[in-house]
């Protein structure tokens, strides 16, 4: 595919790096992470090294400096080469802005130097087993006691959960507030008693990307822990970055998608049946040709996004839109390109195979999109309060 308008000299030579990288030093390992379920911890050290790791931080707090460019970098080139496991959309596209948005001075030079260079982890605990898409349902509990916050409840399916150092955990410090009563705890595992993390958990696809559940039992966190400093700030917190959050999961679902096309294109051009190569067959080429249009559809759409949010004035609803269209069509795209392999596309040796189980998920994360498509018709809604 041709290089977006965007693709500088700089960030070509950015992207060079980084593709490297993931082929050298995480898909070879892709195997045994698998098996085991999570990244070997010099993983993250090595992605530091190599710049990999908030990229889009500032570099007065250790970061790369660059933008959220970079940063899409990093995180497509990590899809494109079906190297899942290390969880640095979440770790750097996630947590690292909500320390920098958010937390204290102290904190941001505490912390984020550290995430940039691998060796503190950082993990969003938001969803719960009763509460997914719906934050304001949510039931961990934190109670003021003193100069401490304790904070109780469990949540599930958090990415980089069995090894995160700090965790953002979104807690209701005043359940009879609605939205208003949501808080988000910055807490540092290795200080606190009362956290339990449960085993692994067994996914469709990901395989080697660390999730599991974690329980607060009890688990007394610093008052400094609270996000901003004032109770009540948690949801507005969330909504300022899932915005953020939701482009970042379109562009993943991109990258696949491009990823898929290239290898169907491949497969087809040395695939024969009936005597001749599968992709000079009619419906192998309109097949491709429908793949290639939503693809090009949503890498617009893409573009346009990350320039608004650059520029600071990204709309919650066309971010909506892009992570709904962007999902969907790469989920239609990795389908009908499995279907062009035959059965090979049903065997796992097959990069198609591979897409196939992880890419179902990005309709889910980020806000499923039946949610995308309320938010987005809320938008359009003008009798939506």
């Amino acid at each position: 595919m041709q290089d977006p308008a965007w693709m500088t000299p700089e960030m070509a030579y950015f992207r060079d790096t980084i593709r490297r990288f993931c082929e050298r030093e995480l898909l070879p390992h892709e195997p045994r992470w698998e098996a085991q379920q999570h990244v070997d911890r010099e993983a993250w050290l090595k992605a530091g090294q190599a710049g990999m790791l908030c990229c889009g931080i500032p570099e007065e707090y250790g970061g790369g400096g660059g933008t959220f460019l970079h940063e899409a970098i990093a995180f497509s080139e990590q899809a494109r080469a079906l190297a899942p496991g290390l969880g640095n959309a979440v770790h750097s596209g996630i947590v690292a802005h909500y320390i920098h948005a958010f937390a204290s001075e102290e904190q941001k030079r505490a912390w984020l130097p550290r995430m940039a260079r691998g060796d503190l982890i950082g993990a969003l605990a938001m969803t719960e087993p009763d509460a997914g898409s719906d934050v304001q349902a949510i039931r961990t509990r934190a109670v003021r006691s003193g100069d401490e916050y304790l904070i109780t409840g469990s949540k599930t399916y958090i990415s980089n959960g069995t090894q995160a150092g700090l965790i953002c955990v979104v807690a209701k410090t005043d359940p009879e507030a609605g939205a208003r009563g949501i808080s988000i705890f910055a807490v540092e595992a290795e200080k606190v008693t009362g956290l339990r993390r449960g085993k692994p958990l067994h996914k469709i696809g990901l395989h080697s990307q660390d999730t599991c559940e974690l329980f607060f039992e009890g688990m007394r966190v610093p008052a400094s822990a609270l996000l901003g400093g004032v109770e009540g700030q948690g949801f507005y917190q969330l909504m300022a970055e899932l915005a953020r959050e939701r482009v970042i999961a379109g562009l993943v679902a991109i990258a696949c998608a491009d990823r898929a096309i290239e290898e169907t294109v491949t497969f087809t051009a040395n695939r024969k049946v009936f005597g001749k190569p599968l992709i000079k067959m009619q419906n192998t080429r309109f097949v491709l040709a429908d793949c290639a249009t939503k693809l090009s559809l949503a890498q617009a759409f893409f573009a346009q996004c990350a320039q608004r949010l650059l520029d600071g004035h990204l709309d919650p609803a066309e971010a909506a839109k892009l992570k709904y269209f962007a999902t969907d069509s790469c989920g239609q795209i990795v389908d009908a390109c499995l279907q062009l392999h035959g059965g090979a596309g049903y065997m796992a040796e097959y990069p198609i195979a591979r897409l196939y189980q992880n890419v179902r998920i990005h309709r889910i994360l980020a806000g499923s999109n039946e949610i995308m498509r309320e938010l987005i018709a809320r938008s359009l809604d003008p009798l939506s309060p």
